[in-house]
């Protein structure tokens, strides 16, 4: 065991649980939900549709369509990418003593396994996957975490730029309706139309998640959210900040979702769905810093931080555990739902699985036990070492 110059202790393996901070796992737990109600409304089939969401239906179904859009639609995955480059960062810290080669050849084990899960689960169950797609951008990322803080902002801040410019690719405004890769017939299909979207997806999607992994970096070198309480005047600023500037830049399309105003031109979508996902980036760091500054107050964790912060613990497993459920429910030679449940049918869906999470992810804790999956991503990434 060594020490940090702040004098805290190191070792070489992984945090064990009971040093691991309350707030990027509290984090984790509870936007789990907002994953959750993001992934599962693209499967639905109904049509006229825009932004993954069959545009009839009830008041509820309306009210969903504009709090989504708003809140969650390209607002959790841009924390998730915030909490992913921290955790690199946390990474390196632990490990810096070394050597920078030993540290890049651990970041590359940890990347080789989250490409190799990744494309499973994308071929297996949910073609969506991210996990691909954080192991491609850390097989990039071990080379620019030693980059100086300012080239880090200043790539996090081209990228939410190049993000937010005109493009009729921006999911939050796309008519598409599911793609036979996400609605296999049958097995065949799921062979041979998955893996190929799953590659695009794993190749293309680093860009996205770029800009908050290089924030996270600079973050978690300054642990902001490990000691929030040394760090209240700018996680208070990005909170303040981050998540009006989210929720504005969400408007013009979750109002057009949901009705309130007539649908733009598309050349108009072109702008307004890029800003909808660059301000996302935004959102994310507030959701981040807002949930850091909370855990704050939770001197005493009670039963539900306990639960949440459990899940956070095992959010990969937790992740995964999601996608077994839209795999039964929506797949055509299965349950076949995507063309009966409606938006709020799905949301109470989405709900309902995040919470069974939440109560699995409990009972592990209270027994002592990891996520499976996130043992594995340790196993190898710290195999060998001493």
């Amino acid at each position: 065991m060594r020490q940090f110059g702040d004098g805290s202790a190191i070792t070489h393996g992984p945090t064990r649980l009971a040093e691991r901070a309350l707030g990027p796992d509290l984090a984790r737990g509870a936007m789990l939900l907002f994953i959750a109600l993001a992934n599962s409304h693209y499967f639905l089939t109904g049509t006229p549709r825009r932004g993954g969401f069959p545009l009839d239906g009830s008041h509820v179904d309306t009210a969903l369509r504009w709090l989504i859009p708003t809140f969650v639609d390209g607002r959790a995955f841009p924390m998730f990418g915030l909490l992913f480059g921290y955790g690199v960062a946390q990474i390196v810290r632990r490990q810096e003593d070394l050597g920078r080669p030993q540290v890049r050849r651990l970041l590359w084990r940890r990347a080789a396994v989250l490409i190799g899960v990744g494309l499973l689960h994308g071929t297996l169950l949910y073609v969506g996957d991210i996990l691909a797609a954080y192991g491609v951008l850390l097989l990039v990322g071990a080379w620019i975490v030693w980059w100086r803080d300012g080239w880090l902002l200043l790539l996090a801040a081209v990228m939410t730029v190049m993000v937010g410019m005109p493009s009729d690719g921006s999911l939050a405004t796309s008519t598409d309706v599911p793609t036979a890769a996400e609605l296999p017939p049958d097995l065949l299909t799921i062979l041979t139309e998955r893996p190929p979207a799953q590659a695009f997806i794993a190749l293309l999607g680093p860009i996205g998640f770029i800009a908050p992994f290089c924030v996270g970096l600079w973050a978690g070198r300054r642990r902001l959210l490990e000691r929030p309480a040394e760090h209240r005047g700018l996680l208070t600023l990005c909170a303040s900040v981050g998540v009006p500037v989210a929720i504005l830049g969400a408007q013009p399309v979750a109002l057009a979702l949901s009705g309130v105003i007539d649908t733009p031109s598309t050349a108009t979508l072109e702008i307004l769905g890029p800003i909808h996902d660059a301000t996302g980036v935004f959102c994310g760091v507030g959701y981040a810093a807002s949930i850091a500054l909370l855990a704050t107050r939770l001197k005493s964790e009670g039963p539900i931080v306990r639960a949440l912060a459990a899940t956070g613990q095992r959010s990969m497993t937790c992740y995964l555990m999601q996608s077994v459920v839209w795999t039964v429910v929506f797949t055509p030679f299965l349950l076949d739902l995507a063309g009966t449940l409606s938006v709020w049918g799905v949301a109470l869906l989405a709900t309902g699985t995040w919470l069974t999470t939440v109560l699995i992810a409990d009972l592990m804790r209270s027994r002592g036990v990891r996520g499976p999956f996130e043992t594995l991503v340790r196993l190898i990434t710290y195999r060998g070492l001493r």
